[in-house]
This record gives C-alpha cells, sequence and structure tokens, in this order.
C-alpha cells in the first residue's frame, strides 16, 4: 500500500513539471528514470478537482475536421475551454483521426473542442516543417480568435505531425511570465507561458520521429543496411521535398545547424524549447518494433545504449501498452553545433560514405538529445507483436482505420486516459523541495519492489 500511494503521488507530481534545466555542467549519459508497470486504477484514475467559474463567449466551435462549424449556445455549461489539437502525419489528412477523434468526443464531452486540423493534407506536408508548422500556428489561432470561451489548450500529433507542432508552438508561444502565485498559492498558468494565449497542458506525440530519420534503423523500412540508409538521404528531397531534407539534416549549408537541431534550444528562429516547457505535460508514445516509418530510438528520444528488452505483456486495460517510463529534467549543456559538426556534416553531403554520414548523425542525435533531455517527459512503450498486422503498427498506434488497425485501441484508451488525468491536475511545476520529494519516493519505492 505504501508503495501505491507513492505511486500515485509521484505521478501526480511528476505531470506537473515544466522547468528547464539550464546548467552548464558537463550533461549525464544516462537518465534518472523511474521504469515501472503503470496500473490503470492507481495511475489513471479521474481526480475531481473543482474549477473556476469562467464566462462564456458568444459562439463554441463544434468538432469538426479542417474548417471551424460555429453554432450560438445558450448554456455556459455547452462552451468548450479546451481546445484539443489533432495534427496528422505525412501524406495524411484529418480522416486518420476519425476513429480517435470519436473516443476523444465521447470520453472527454462537451468541455472540449476537438480540432482536426487540416491546413498541411497530402503533399502540403512536404513543404518543410518549419513551412508545415506556421501554416498549423495560423489555423490553431483562426480556430482560438473564433471561439471566446477557451482557455486552456492541448497537442496531439502523429508522425511527422509532431514536428509541426512542436514548431507552430513556438511560433504561437508568448512568455507572459508573472512572478507572482495567486492568492490560493497555486501556481499562474502564466508564468510557464502561454500558447496562442491559452495554458498549455499537454503536448502528445505517437510515433513521431523527434531526432529526425538518419542513422541505422531510424527509418526503418531500410532494414538498417547501410548502402540503402546512405542513398536515402540525397534522394529524400526528390519524393518528399524540403521536408525530406530536414529529416535527414542535411538542410542548409554545411555551416549552419539544421532545423531539428535549432528546434531543442531558444534560438533566432524561435523559443522551441520554452514553447515546450510551457506545457504541463510532455508524453511520447514509441513503437518498440514493427514501425516501418519510424524507429523506436527517434520516436522515444533515447540513445541506442539507452533502449532496453522491450516487454510483451500490456498494461491491464490498455492493450499493447507495455511500458511507461518517467524521465524528469537532466542537468545537460546547451546544444550547440560545433565545429567538428559542420566538418562532418559538409562531408556527408559531399561524400555520403558510411562513415562520415554516421559521425554527423552521432554528434547530432546527441545535441538534439540534450537539449530535449532538459525538460521532463513521459515516454510510453507500444509493442504490437501479438496483433493480427503487427507490420502496421505505425498506423497502429493511431487507429488510422477502424477495421484494419484497431488493434491500437488500447493505445487510444491510454491517450484519452492521460488527457483527463493532466486537465484534473493543477499542479505547479519544480521546486527544490519537491526534487528533493522525488528523489526519496524512487528510493522507497525501489526498496520495497526489491523486497518483493
Amino acid at each position: 500500500m505504501a508503495s501505491s500511494s507513492l505511486s500515485q503521488r509521484l505521478f501526480a507530481y511528476w505531470r506537473s513539471s515544466s522547468e528547464i534545466t539550464t546548467s552548464s555542467c558537463s550533461s549525464s549519459s544516462n537518465f534518472s528514470v523511474f521504469r515501472g508497470r503503470l496500473d490503470k486504477n492507481k495511475a489513471f484514475s479521474s481526480i475531481s478537482s473543482s474549477r473556476k467559474d469562467w464566462s462564456p463567449g458568444r459562439q463554441a466551435m463544434s468538432t469538426s475536421k479542417g474548417n471551424a462549424a460555429f453554432t450560438s449556445k445558450n448554456a455556459s455549461d455547452d462552451n468548450p475551454d479546451h481546445l484539443l489539437v489533432l495534427v496528422h502525419g505525412i501524406l495524411a489528412s484529418p480522416s486518420d483521426w476519425i476513429y480517435f477523434e470519436s473516443e476523444l468526443k465521447r470520453r472527454l464531452g462537451k468541455k472540449y473542442l476537438i480540432y482536426a486540423s487540416s491546413s498541411n493534407t497530402y503533399t502540403k506536408t512536404f513543404a518543410g516543417v518549419d513551412g508545415s508548422g506556421k501554416r498549423l500556428a495560423e489555423e490553431v489561432m483562426q480556430v482560438v480568435r473564433n471561439t471566446e470561451s477557451l482557455k486552456k489548450i492541448s497537442f496531439l500529433a502523429h508522425s511527422l505531425g509532431g514536428l509541426f507542432a512542436r514548431y507552430a508552438i513556438s511560433v504561437l508561444y508568448d512568455p507572459n511570465v508573472s512572478p507572482f502565485p495567486s492568492n490560493d498559492g497555486a501556481c499562474p498558468a502564466s508564468s510557464r507561458g502561454l500558447i496562442a494565449g491559452l495554458e498549455a497542458i499537454n503536448f502528445i506525440t505517437l510515433a513521431t520521429p523527434h531526432l529526425g530519420v538518419r542513422g541505422r534503423k531510424q527509418l526503418p523500412f531500410l532494414l538498417g543496411v547501410s548502402f540503402l540508409e546512405k542513398l536515402a538521404a540525397p534522394l529524400a528531397p526528390f519524393f518528399t521535398g524540403r521536408t525530406g531534407k530536414q529529416l535527414f539534416l542535411m538542410d542548409r549549408k554545411p555551416s549552419r545547424p539544421p532545423l531539428l537541431l535549432r528546434m531543442v534550444s531558444d534560438c533566432e528562429d524561435g523559443r522551441f524549447i520554452s514553447a515546450l516547457a510551457a506545457f504541463k505535460s510532455r508524453v511520447i508514445y514509441a513503437n518498440v518494433s514493427y514501425d516501418h516509418m519510424v524507429g523506436w530510438r527517434t520516436s522515444s528520444i533515447r540513445r541506442e545504449n539507452e533502449l532496453f528488452n522491450a516487454p510483451t505483456r500490456s498494461l491491464d486495460g490498455y492493450k499493447h501498452v507495455v511500458d511507461v517510463e518517467y524521465c524528469p529534467p537532466v542537468l545537460s549543456e546547451q546544444p550547440h553545433f560545433p565545429p567538428q559538426a559542420a566538418r562532418a556534416k559538409e562531408a556527408a553531403q559531399n561524400d555520403p560514405t558510411t562513415q562520415n554520414t554516421a559521425e554527423y548523425h552521432e554528434i547530432m542525435e546527441e545535441e538534439m538529445i540534450h537539449g530535449l533531455q532538459r525538460l521532463g517527459w513521459m515516454k510510453v512503450d507500444v509493442n504490437f507483436h501479438s496483433a493480427v498486422w503487427p507490420f502496421s503498427a505505425h498506423n497502429n498506434i493511431h487507429v488510422k482505420n477502424e477495421w484494419f488497425h484497431n488493434a491500437g485501441a488500447g493505445v487510444v484508451a491510454h491517450v484519452v486516459d492521460t488527457i483527463k488525468q493532466q486537465d484534473s491536475s493543477s499542479l505547479c511545476p519544480f521546486t527544490k523541495r519537491s526534487r528533493i520529494f522525488l528523489k526519496l519516493s524512487l528510493l522507497q519505492i525501489n526498496k520495497h519492489r526489491l523486497k518483493n
């Protein structure tokens, strides 16, 4: 019972984390993590919490795909106050979210405005992460302007859509920092900054290539064959345009850092890491195998030596969800583009041998991880090994088609429960005292597990 209580307190505590740790000390290659089975009744039980009264807007938007449909509302209870933006991946459309959206509507209720983005459909996804991200930001702002009752915002993105969403939130980010706590002692939402003028709650990605697709088995359908992986980088722009260059970290001149590296820090292009830190919760779902499009390492933001033998047994109530890992912020150096990286990039562009490309990717991967690990993450591993169509893992994870990809229904349930749990929480970010509590809790939990 003691361990269960500590687990609940630890999970509630982790959800509130949004602090960036920017110490200049040397980074550690090991994450301080607690990996454990997530019990449905313990970790995802509903937490009732009182909400402040709010003034309803003149209009509310009905759930829609792409174009917003507006209807007048008389009762304030019918006005949504939480915008949940769904972002599809490459060569896709809002129709990919039909099943997922219906489950969200059914289980989250009228307080959520579920909006499936349509600004980057099909070949528009070839315009680059930056171009598509800006379009998404404009679309979100239009929704917010037309729905006055909104107070909160969350993002749920699949595959490449996760990178579009990361860029978009940097465009929508407003520091708006308030140094003063509220009267009740709670941490004000604006202390983390706002996204599109709203309190940022959940940032969730499903099988997103956060570290790009360059490197061994980062693009699984190439089967890890070095010859094919070497050819993929120069050929990618012919098939996927500007987006392909950025995914393979080959955009811009050799002396300039690639976009995905710039997106793990605050720079002249945008406050990317601050925008991510504005969210109370950052959750990444990753397929451990059978995903032909995105490798486990890049979708879970892990180094090669941090991968483990993934469990095959599903968590209770969430079929194919096999593991949950809580990663608090790690003290790490500011990511940068060192001279050796520029030389490695030039060599990879001009003479793309296996050695040159591997060296460049290793440098970039480490720098990107340094940047992203300065934030706390919840990492959820998914394994479709026992599914009827395991090789459809990339589409199973968000149930692209209810008939062919319904193996991902358990993942959908897990995502919905995560959203419900986080929305009911109103805790403050990490403090020195709470870090000490976390360490003590971890020690006690580990001792209890060892005894049993």
